[in-house]
């Protein structure tokens, strides 16, 4: 067990790792991206901007309910392996908490869609929020699975189950797309069952590769059960953190469209443009950089306060040099890539959505160390601090579009410029932090564990 545990933390088996989930995730939004075309060709910009008014609530509830997962649970996991103990509890509390976190998510999605799809002014989205409900209880429990072989350093089924998403997705999408091209609206509602589809695919690869490794952890001690508070400690500044994001959507799907329409008839099709076109392309590279992200926790949290500092200040090396390389090619490459990607768009729009791409295309350096010195401060045990910083990040986002988008000489760049200075404040402050915390001296809390018979 120690020769596999210093494997997991060492530098050559942290490029691999990451490599590995890396090219699963760009392999995954590189699939994703592609779906655009067809998909811009069937249902147009009107159909994307309807898909990406139910996204950020989704995306709000699935933080809620999966996005701290994988990061706290694969700390406690290397932390359990680098102890010889049976890491199979955290596996089993997590499950069982996020099950009902994630069900209840679901069931809020579905309470809430009359109200919000009334709120964004679009009613004819109603339905296709009831059916990507579904995926909030799915995600939970896949990420619940994805923490637990990364805390195993085994990062094979994070590549291959986002894959597996993927392609679920295009291809039962397209069909779908296909199928009600007449009905844009009605296309939409089943674009978004294709996403619940998928996302059952998913969990089903999870669960089958899971009883394939059932022999993992034979020969270890099996240890305590892991308390609820343990995971809640951890997982709830991480939610946090990331909540902010889609929170930040969120609220951009009620209020960009509102100040655009102001001055423009084309509020929702520059909103689109700029969610669901330059934000997706940005987003392939930043999907890259997670896997940088993801094999840092159980290498850091597996290192002593010595080493900590060292391995952050590698880990982020070479996410900047990942992440800037991108930058520099979508802002050299965005005409190509555009009309690469989104073959149906013409005349205005096109040239539209190729300078919001240049203008973002910082956002994928800048966003990309963001993610990796998040995972930093969840593998040091202070996730906490990675929320705040997003939280101050958010706030000047929202408070320099909310100045710039009433003009309508700015218009929709205006979010642009929002955006990149937003993860260039939450940037600094995540690498403040981690500074901070590395250069402590005493050793982070063990976990607390209790006995079989106690309660959690």
């Amino acid at each position: 067990m120690r020769s596999r545990t210093k494997k997991g933390i060492g530098g050559g088996s942290f490029l691999k790792s990451a490599a590995l989930i890396a090219a699963g995730g760009f392999l995954a939004k590189l699939l994703g991206a592609l779906y655009r075309i067809p998909l811009t060709n069937l249902i147009g910009g009107k159909g994307l901007g309807l898909y990406q008014l139910v996204y950020p609530v989704y995306c709000l509830l699935l933080t809620v309910s999966a996005t701290g997962i994988p990061s706290s649970i694969a700390k406690l996991t290397a932390e359990a392996e680098g102890r010889g103990e049976n890491s199979r509890s955290v596996l089993k509390t997590a499950m069982k908490l996020f099950l009902i976190i994630g069900g209840v998510g679901t069931v809020f999605m579905v309470a809430t869609a009359p109200f919000l799809a009334k709120l964004q002014g679009s009613e004819e989205v109603l339905q296709g929020y009831f059916t990507l409900a579904p995926s909030v209880l799915l995600v939970s429990a896949i990420s619940v699975f994805r923490g637990w072989f990364q805390g195993h350093n085994k990062m094979f089924p994070t590549a291959a189950s986002e894959v597996i998403e993927q392609f679920v997705k295009v291809g039962v999408g397209l069909l779908f797309a296909y199928l009600f091209r007449d009905n844009i609206a009605r296309a939409v509602v089943y674009l978004l069952l294709a996403v619940s589809i998928s996302e059952g695919v998913a969990l089903l690869f999870m669960w089958l590769y899971f009883k394939r490794c059932n022999g993992l952890q034979k020969t270890t001690n099996e240890g305590g059960r892991v308390a609820l508070s343990v995971i809640l400690r951890l997982s709830i500044p991480v939610t946090l953190s990331s909540i902010l994001l889609p929170v930040s959507a969120l609220l951009d799907s009620v209020l960009v469209p509102r100040l655009l329409g102001a001055y423009t008839g084309d509020a929702i099709t520059l909103y689109g443009l700029f969610s669901g076109g330059a934000v997706t392309i940005v987003n392939l590279p930043v999907s890259v950089c997670y896997g940088l992200a993801a094999a840092s926790i159980p290498r850091i949290a597996g290192a002593g306060k010595e080493g900590a500092r060292g391995r952050i200040l590698f880990s982020l090396l070479i996410t900047i040099l990942v992440g800037g390389g991108s930058a520099v090619g979508l802002y050299l490459f965005a005409q190509p890539i555009v009309k690469l990607i989104f073959r149906s768009l013409q005349g205005e729009e096109l040239s539209t959505l190729i300078s919001l791409v240049k203008g973002l295309s910082l956002s994928a350096l800048t966003l990309s160390c963001v993610q990796t010195l998040s995972a930093c401060l969840t593998a040091q045990g202070k996730p906490q601090y990675a929320a705040i910083s997003m939280a101050v990040a958010m706030t000047v986002k929202t408070a320099v579009y909310l100045f710039l988008l009433p003009n309508a000489e700015v218009s929709v760049f205006g979010m642009v410029v929002a955006t990149n200075i937003a993860y260039a404040v939450a940037f600094f402050l995540n690498l403040l932090y981690n500074l901070k915390v590395s250069k402590k001296k005493t050793p982070p809390k063990q976990p607390v564990m209790v006995s079989e018979g106690g309660e959690g």
